[in-house]
This record gives C-alpha cells, sequence and structure tokens, in this order.
C-alpha cells in the first residue's frame, strides 16, 4: 500500500461543516468562580517572572461575536507592544511577532471562538511551542477562564502522566485578557474529518478513540467533574502528522482527484480540551449545557442533569466518527427530539410528563410529542423522516464489529439517564474488550 507521510495538518480557514444547516455556538453565561488562593482575577499590575504586566480597567460591553480579529500591522521587537484597545467583542488585538509578556512571542492563530481567541506562541524559557488561550475582556467570559484555570489545575494535579486531558502549563492576566497557556497538540477530530471531506473513520481507529476518550470521562466524573461539552472540536489529536492512503471506497475515480486518497492519523492519541463550562457533581444543574449536536434529551426536556450528560455525547460523537456526520443536524427543540424518536424509538412516557414549563410546547397533552404537526417547516418534516434507526445507520458504515457498536451504542444512548451506561461501564463493553481483528 503506498503511503504519503505529511508532517503538518492545515489549521488556516476553519470554516464550518457544509451541512443542511449549520453547527450554531452555544454561549453560556458561567456562575462566577469562588475565590482561589494564589489566583489572581481583577484589574492592576500582575507580576509574571518578575516583569510587571499592566493592567488597566476595560469597559467593554458583552456583543455578540461578529467580526474577525482585527490584525495591526508591525512587529514588536522587545517587551510588551504598545497598548491597543481591544476590538468591539472585546477580543485582543495582537499582531504577528508580538510578545506576550517578556516569555511568550507570537507565532500563528490557531482558532477562535465565543470565548476568545487561541495562538500559537513560543515559550522563550521553556524552548518550545505552547497554544495560549487569551479569553475575551469581558466578565463574564474572565469568570468561565477562573474555572476553567481551576478545573485544568485540577485535573493535573491527579493526571500525573498527562495523557487524559490537555495539560496547564501557565496562566495569566494580560491587559484584562486571562490566558491560558498549555501544551500544543494536533487538529481537533472535527477539523480532521472537515479536511478529510468527511470520511468517516475505520471502525478499528474509533475504538481506540472511543476507548480514550470514555476513559478520559471516567476520570473526571471520578473527580466529580462533568465537562458538559464534549463534541469533536473539543478532542485533540495529540500529534498533527497523518498518512494518505487509497480510499477503496472510492474506485471509480481518478488517482489526480485527491478524493481517492483520504487521510488517517499517523497516531490515535487524543486529549480532550475545553474545561470553560465544566462544573462539579454538587453545583447547580438546572440551565441548558452542551453544544446542540451532542445535547442528552433530559437537558431540552428539563429534567435537569448529571454525569449522563456526558455519556450521552460520547455516544453521538462515536456514531459522527463512524458516518462521518452528526448524528442530529438541527438547531431547535421539537425537531430535535423527534429526530431522537426515529432513530432510537419512542420518548418514554415519564420523562415526558415530567418535563418543565419551557417543553411542555413541544408536547401533545403533556403524553408524546407535537409532531409532525409541530413542526415548523416541511423541510423540518422530511429532515426527520429520511434519517435510519441506530441500526441501519451503523450498519451502512461499519463492516465489522457492527453488533457490537451498536450495542454499545444503545447503553450510551438510553432515553433515561438512570438507565444509560456509565463510563467504567461502557470502557467493559465487549465492543472494547474482544479481539475484533478480521
Amino acid at each position: 500500500m503506498e503511503m504519503e507521510y505529511l508532517t503538518e495538518f492545515p489549521h488556516t480557514h476553519m470554516d464550518k461543516r457544509p451541512r443542511k444547516r449549520p453547527r450554531l455556538a452555544w454561549d453560556i453565561a458561567q456562575a462566577p468562580p469562588k475565590a482561589q488562593n494564589g489566583m489572581y482575577c481583577g484589574h492592576g499590575d500582575f507580576h509574571e517572572n518578575g516583569v510587571v504586566v499592566t493592567s488597566p480597567t476595560n469597559h467593554h460591553t458583552c456583543l455578540p461575536t461578529s467580526s474577525s480579529t482585527i490584525y495591526v500591522k508591525g512587529v514588536s521587537r522587545n517587551g510588551s507592544p504598545p497598548w491597543r484597545e481591544d476590538d468591539k467583542d472585546g477580543h485582543y488585538v495582537f499582531a504577528l511577532g508580538d510578545n506576550l509578556t517578556s516569555r511568550y512571542k507570537i507565532h500563528s492563530k490557531i482558532g477562535e471562538g465565543t470565548f476568545g481567541q487561541v495562538l500559537e506562541c513560543w515559550d522563550r524559557e521553556r524552548k518550545e511551542m505552547v497554544a495560549i488561550k487569551i479569553v475575551r475582556g469581558i466578565k463574564k467570559y474572565r469568570e468561565a477562564a477562573m474555572i476553567e484555570i481551576d478545573v485544568l489545575q485540577q485535573l493535573a494535579k491527579h493526571d500525573k502522566s498527562g495523557s487524559r486531558c490537555v495539560q496547564i502549563r501557565n496562566w495569566f492576566d494580560y491587559r484584562n485578557h486571562i490566558c491560558i497557556v498549555c501544551e500544543k497538540l494536533g487538529p481537533s477530530l472535527y477539523d480532521f474529518l472537515r479536511k478529510n471531506n468527511y470520511r468517516s473513520f475505520p471502525i478499528d481507529l474509533v475504538r481506540e478513540l472511543g476507548r480514550q476518550l470514555l476513559e478520559c470521562v471516567a476520570f473526571m466524573h471520578n473527580l466529580c467533574l462533568i465537562h458538559t461539552d464534549l463534541k469533536p472540536e473539543n478532542i485533540l489529536l495529540v500529534s498533527p502528522e497523518y498518512v494518505r492512503v487509497p480510499d477503496y471506497k472510492v474506485p471509480s475515480r481518478s488517482p489526480k482527484d485527491g478524493s481517492y486518497f483520504k487521510r488517517l492519523p499517523k497516531s490515535s492519541s487524543i486529549k480532550v480540551i475545553d474545561f470553560g463550562s465544566t462544573t462539579y457533581e454538587h453545583q447547580d444543574h438546572s440551565y441548558v449545557v452542551s453544544t446542540r449536536h451532542y445535547r442528552a434529551p433530559e437537558v431540552i426536556l428539563g429534567l435537569g442533569w448529571s454525569y449522563p450528560c456526558d455519556i450521552w455525547s460520547v455516544g453521538c460523537i462515536l456514531v459522527e466518527l463512524c458516518s462521518g456526520e452528526a448524528l442530529f443536524q438541527t438547531h431547535e427543540n421539537l425537531e430535535h427530539l423527534a429526530m431522537m424518536e426515529k432513530v432510537l424509538g419512542s420518548l418514554p412516557q415519564h420523562m415526558l410528563k415530567r418535563a418543565d414549563r419551557h417543553a411542555e410546547k413541544y408536547l401533545r397533552r403533556g403524553a408524546k410529542l407535537d409532531w409532525p404537526e409541530g413542526a415548523t417547516s416541511r423541510e423540518s418534516i422530511r429532515a426527520v423522516w429520511k434519517l435510519p434507526r441506530l441500526q441501519n445507520l451503523v450498519m451502512q458504515h461499519v463492516d465489522h464489529s457492527a453488533g457490537d457498536l451498536i450495542d454499545l451504542l444503545q447503553g450510551l444512548l438510553k432515553y433515561d439517564p438512570e438507565d444509560r451506561l456509565t463510563a467504567a461501564e461502557a470502557l467493559r463493553h465487549p465492543f472494547f474488550s474482544r479481539d475484533h481483528r478480521r
């Protein structure tokens, strides 16, 4: 088999997946973090490695993210660059070559989200590239960042090998922006799928990725932590290296056509990132969590949530890795619930009857979904109607181990969170334990 080895995965132009409907960002305001010993969260001067970094008060209001970061021409040579106003959404304005304190030099931009930006920087002290998350200079995002720092420090304390979650290197408050320094990793599973024209991963690779993901979830749950925002975007390959191999599922295409080949990660090692929405088990669990496509039914119905909401997300992720597409491509609650019923069967009566007042409008007399009568359009009805049952969907894409995978997914995607598999139980499932060699 001819293989082409590449050592870099392109990160530029991170456009969204060409879906029937776009994936929408989910923006959750976090509760203020409790004061942490040894942490700084405020304005004024911050001392970092003996350098005083001034952080004056910022008066930005919370505006929806609608514009790209403004790049200022010029490269700072020594010390910190001149003070620049944030853009209208509270994003830090920078130029390539700028310094973030005397220690870090900005090399490139990796990504951007609701929270802020992620930059690749050179760490002069450790002599390595790092990823620095620069959080928007707005109160609720600063507060969420302090929660994330606390969680990352807790995870690092208990994960001595650093093999499950992204490792925090440092953090500092720079010009009213919380900056979280982490190890530099490869692309997310979502970006890998997108750059691979949404070709599914081989089932043996899905098994390895699923095992590592569940190990991370079990680790977090043992620490009484719930991630609440598991999705392919928040799962990163450790290495950017990949190989190109012939795609035998498209034999009729010319070898000159790039689609004749598909990419496979050179290493299956992954780590989970983005702990800004992570919560402790004892905290309030009444608000809405998770990005839409990976949101559990108990969250939509307003029944409260706990550890099982992460397990539902894992089930949705595994289906996506097998098929190349999100399982529930929707952006509204009634359609989402109808899709669940089409793929997994009827929702339990006892869950529908307990739905909160916000979810009652999706039901008829509190007993069943108001579908298709309550659909917003014919397109919505067609989108639900064309979905296959879970078993058929898996068998369309999996050539072996389909039976074990279907059984595992049925345990991960149980409607009732009380009946859903735990992460530890899922890891003992035959899908992971049997010899699956052909």
